[in-house]
């Protein structure tokens, strides 16, 4: 079983429209509706590859109330946390050409009883999980230190934990020694301090990710493809993906992959990349089914490509 954490969960409005215009009435061509958060997606992910999972989120107001409904919906387990806020509504406007464009809200505040409440949601439904995947941003009222506890609860109790988070919360649960985190390239240039210019550069910074206690590090690179370093080497994994639809949930449901495959070597690495790339191919942040998934599209070798430009350099 793989349990999720989301502390700041949402409910996602994705519009897909021809081309964003500001200042213009702009008609949508689509639009749905799902319940969001980065742990909730895994989540999902997780459900859609017909595995079991458990979502613990706090959830208040309308807002969470749709959100469990949705859940419910889709067959995934939830343990809800009360809490007085309304949890945020996101928006995403999808255009055709494959940019997306995000509006996140801020949401709630959680009190210091509630944050208590998390946590032992965490502890109480953690005995029966193979991984826990602690992701997504800090509500106000959480603590930098916030996911350097969980990890450190999770090992006392003897559960590997996925973390994908970043900025000084990424930086703080490192030391608690995550079995693996799960930096976009972005977030991988903002924990080291410089820019990205390679597949190497990438690498390096990965490495620095592992000396501050990161045990492995799954790397989201965009459209470049996927690495994996940990103790005993690094991986590159790649997929062909003919057209990209939407990008939202990419990220999580690579995770969910990962996970899946049992979290660790270029095994667990080819289904990450399968499943990302299976989920930029679907509209909104729909996670993808096992008839999705096209697995001789996969590539992953040991022979980096330290020298690869990346698509999208981080400056």
């Amino acid at each position: 079983m793989i349990l999720t954490v989301t502390p700041n969960p949402s409910l996602d409005r994705t519009y897909e429209v021809p081309v964003l215009e500001r200042g213009e009435v702009i008609r949508a061509s689509g639009e749905r509706m799902d319940p969001g958060g980065k742990g909730v997606n895994v989540s999902r992910a997780v459900a859609a590859a017909g595995r079991r999972t458990l979502a613990v989120l706090p959830l208040g107001g309308a807002p969470g109330a749709l959100i469990a409904e949705l859940l419910d919906a889709q067959g995934i387990d939830v343990a809800p946390v009360p809490v007085a806020g309304a949890t945020r509504s996101n928006i995403a406007l999808a255009e055709a050409d494959g940019v997306l464009t995000k509006i996140n809200a801020p949401g709630p505040e959680l009190t210091p009883a509630e944050e208590e409440s998390l946590l032992g949601a965490v502890r109480t439904h953690s005995a029966d999980a193979d991984w826990i995947a602690c992701c997504g941003s800090l509500p106000l009222g959480l603590a930098p230190s916030w996911y350097a506890d969980v990890v450190a609860r999770a090992h006392s109790g003897g559960v590997r934990i996925a973390l994908d988070t970043s900025g000084p919360a990424l930086l703080q649960a490192l030391r608690a020694r995550p079995d693996v985190v799960k930096p976009n390239a972005e977030e991988l240039s903002a924990a080291v301090g410089r820019p990205l210019s390679t597949v190497g550069d990438a690498v390096k910074a990965a490495e620095e990710l592992r000396a501050m206690g990161a045990r492995a590090v799954l790397a989201s690179l965009g459209a470049d493809g996927q690495l994996l370093v940990n103790g005993e080497g690094a991986w590159f994994g790649t997929a062909r993906v003919a057209a990209v639809r939407s990008n939202v949930g990419a990220g999580d449901s690579s995770l969910a992959g990962f996970l899946i495959a049992g979290g660790s070597g270029p095994e667990a690495l080819a289904s990450a990349v399968a499943h990302g790339a299976a989920a930029v191919r679907l509209p909104g942040s729909v996670m993808p089914t096992p008839a999705d998934l096209d697995p001789a599209s996969v590539t992953v070798t040991s022979d980096v490509p330290v020298d690869l430009v990346l698509t999208e350099p981080v400056s």
